[in-house]
């Protein structure tokens, strides 16, 4: 029951998390880390009547299952490159199935026996169920540290990937677990049963999550031109499918089978589909808006946990001596399975696939190392029932309370000893280093940075903002930092031989084309199938020249990764939703968007080629880029040509269309300018906005 006392608990935890960010750096400790030792602090403070308040928010199943733990999934699923997860399927998979059954049994056998040497006499289920919920790794602590500290960005994919796939297999494997401690084990009947419901846990999660994926794009593409609704569909998405996968998981049976859904899976689907293939269906002024939204309910969502996984340390059960130990050595457990988990099954992965898909055996020691636990572990023992026991059960603790136990020692183990080491373990392994790219576009950047700073120091001097002699100190500072990254662009390019110069050039270009590109999707002048198009292709063009392979094919827009929009082009081929008509102003339209922005990049290519830029971009690098772009544009120009002459009507009429979008365009730059300068009042610039809107749509 929501008190008026459990609100301003979470409201104050809310807001001791967000100055912990200040205080966590000042310490050298991660930020989640630092919140469980706020959440202990906060615990113990609770027994002082004035601060009671915080003991009325208690983390329970239904916060964690209902609430806190579709917002983690969502916003970690949603931000996932799906093709780049399709590159990682195999090892993601491996890993987050065959390493979290075999973790499984390698922390159960040992523990068991572990249990029986201190003379606790525990059916062997307990060990299993506990082995499955303890093998789900947590991916927020973990991937925050990753990103702070520069991990490489493959290993991240596969980390995030097998967490949250192993989060779904480790809930299914965990509640058949708990089923058959419930019921009982009948042999042949009891595993044909568990596989069954495992099964369907995890074929209809994918199911479900594709068909409500599929249904929320849809309505939010109804919803494209308000914002509120579109983004507000968007955090419903995220919470109707976990809540009705979980209803469904109830109720469903065919044929007097019973077939449960897992709901993770289902809003991790969900939440992929919608991030990659429903994602232009956003309108690109509130797409940045649901980015930040998404992680902001994030942190809302791991700052509660975690505080509250500290005050749990404080209140959960009292550890007597010898239970003490059994916590210590199942820690050790634990992380030797994980590691067992790893090696081997790596080992042999690599073994099998060609050497640039293999895992290296630094990012085998972070995998293993890095095995955080939090959200997910506590969740599940909070759903074993208090009351839950077992005939032959002699300890004098609870089921749940002993589970909670070795599970909440466990967490502790990973956050105060793997977490604050993590930094050191990379450092040591050496992958927090800068890759050959990454060292030229550092470079490149800082030399950009000063270059626009000593620039604009002079106009500043010239109207008199700042002071003459200030700011000729300023320019030398800035110029002598200027010179320095050029020398080093110039020394890093020709140990490389231009090769890698021209490489970060060529995707700086991509870059400008995506920036335009959604310009041109904002106001209209490309449609989202052709947006579509564009985008796989330059995404395409970035994998292959992000690899190095600088001559690749640059005319392919999609390829099999890209498996929900083949999906949909499926659907669509037999549908018959394309036709000839709209296929030649789609080809114009296409042709037409990649003149525009093969032109912006020439723009601004132009504008590196002077004096004072010559050395940030070699001009090997920016002849190369410049040559390529001239003959896109002329190439789209000769085809968009081609289609008019074909189809002079067609093309009349959707350039008079595009015209209009040109002028409304305008139009709405000035409105929002007028606005922003207090020009006009709010009453008329929504009286403005909908003539605009009226207008557009004629």
């Amino acid at each position: 029951m929501l008190t008026a006392n459990a609100t301003l608990a979470i409201f104050s935890m809310l807001g001791i998390s967000s100055l912990a960010i200040f205080w966590a750096k000042r310490f050298k400790l991660p930020h989640t880390v630092f919140l469980v030792i706020i959440g202990m602090g906060l615990g113990l403070l609770a027994t002082i009547p004035s601060f009671h308040f915080f003991a009325e928010f208690k983390l329970t199943p239904e916060l964690l299952f209902f609430l806190l733990l579709p917002t983690l999934i969502f916003e970690s699923a949603y931000n996932i490159n799906v093709r780049r997860l399709v590159e990682e399927t195999p090892i993601v998979l491996i890993l987050s199935i065959v390493g979290l059954l075999i973790s499984t049994i390698c922390i159960a056998i040992p523990l068991f026996y572990l249990l029986q040497f201190f003379g606790m006499s525990v059916p062997f289920i307990i060990p299993l169920i506990f082995g499955a919920l303890i093998s789900a790794t947590d991916p927020v602590a973990v991937l925050a540290l990753f990103k702070e500290f520069g991990a490489p960005n493959r290993l991240s994919l596969i980390f995030e990937g097998e967490s949250l796939f192993n989060d779904a297999t480790a809930v299914a494997l965990f509640l058949v677990l708990l089923e058959i401690a419930q019921f009982g084990f009948h042999g042949y009947d009891t595993v044909i049963a568990g596989v069954i419901s495992f099964s369907s846990m995890m074929i209809g999660g994918v199911l479900f999550g594709i068909l409500c994926g599929v249904v929320f794009s849809y309505l939010i593409g109804l919803t494209r031109e308000n914002e509120t609704a579109s983004i507000t569909l968007t955090v419903v998405l995220a919470h109707i499918t976990f809540i009705l996968a979980e209803i469904l998981s109830h109720h469903l049976a065919i044929a007097g089978t019973h077939l449960p859904l897992s709901p993770i899976i289902a809003t991790t689907v969900a939440a992929l589909l919608l991030g990659n293939y429903g994602r232009p269906k956003i309108h690109p002024r509130a797409e940045e808006f649901v980015e930040k939204l998404w992680g902001q309910l994030a942190f809302f969502a791991n700052s509660l946990i975690f505080i509250l996984i500290g005050v749990l340390f404080v209140s959960g059960p009292t550890l007597n001596s010898q239970m003490f130990f059994v916590v210590l050595c199942t820690i050790i457990i634990v992380a030797l399975a994980r590691a067992i988990s790893i090696y081997p099954l790596v080992g042999i992965f690599n073994r099998t696939v060609p050497a640039k898909e293999r895992v290296p055996l630094s990012w085998q020691h972070l995998l293993s190392w890095g095995s955080l636990r939090g959200a997910l572990a506590v969740t599940m023992v909070l759903l074993i029932p208090a009351d839950f026991t077992l005939t032959n059960w002699a300890l004098d603790m609870s089921v749940r309370d002993f589970l909670l136990s070795l599970t909440i020692g466990c967490i502790a183990a990973t956050l105060f000893i793997k977490a604050p080491t993590m930094q050191w373990f990379m450092r040591k392994l050496k992958l927090d280093g800068l890759t050959d790219i990454e060292q030229i576009e550092y470079q490149e950047a800082r030399a950009l940075m000063h270059k626009e700073v000593s620039d604009k120091l002079e106009i500043y001097k010239e109207r008199g903002y700042i002071q003459a002699d200030l700011a000729h100190t300023l320019q030398l500072e800035h110029t002598k930092l200027f010179t320095e990254s050029c020398a080093m662009v110039d020394s890093l390019s020709k140990s490389a031989k231009d090769a890698i110069a021209v490489q970060v050039l060529r995707l700086f270009a991509i870059g400008i084309e995506k920036r335009h590109l959604k310009e041109l999707y904002h106001h209209d002048e490309v449609n989202e199938a052709v947006f579509k198009r564009l985008t796989g292709k330059l995404q395409l063009q970035h994998e292959s020249i992000s690899a190095g392979e600088l001559n690749s094919n640059m005319s392919i827009h999609t390829d099999s990764k890209d498996v929900f929009e083949r999906m949909a082009t499926f659907f669509k081929k037999y549908l018959g939703q394309e036709t000839v008509f709209t296929n030649i102003q789609n080809n114009y339209m296409y042709y037409r968007a990649q003149t525009i922005i093969a032109r912006k990049v020439l723009k601004e290519l132009e504008s590196f080629s002077g004096n004072n830029h010559a050395s940030i971009f070699t001009s090997e690098a920016i002849n190369h880029t410049k040559s390529l772009y001239e003959e896109f544009r002329n190439q789209s120009q000769q085809k968009m040509q081609a289609i008019y002459n074909n189809n002079v009507q067609i093309i009349d009429a959707l350039s008079q269309k595009l015209a209009q979008q040109t002028v409304h365009k305008v139009a709405e730059h000035v409105l929002e300018h007028v606005t922003e300068n207090e020009l006009i009042t709010p009453k008329l610039s929504i009286i403005l906005k909908g003539e605009l809107a009226a207008s557009s749509h004629k």
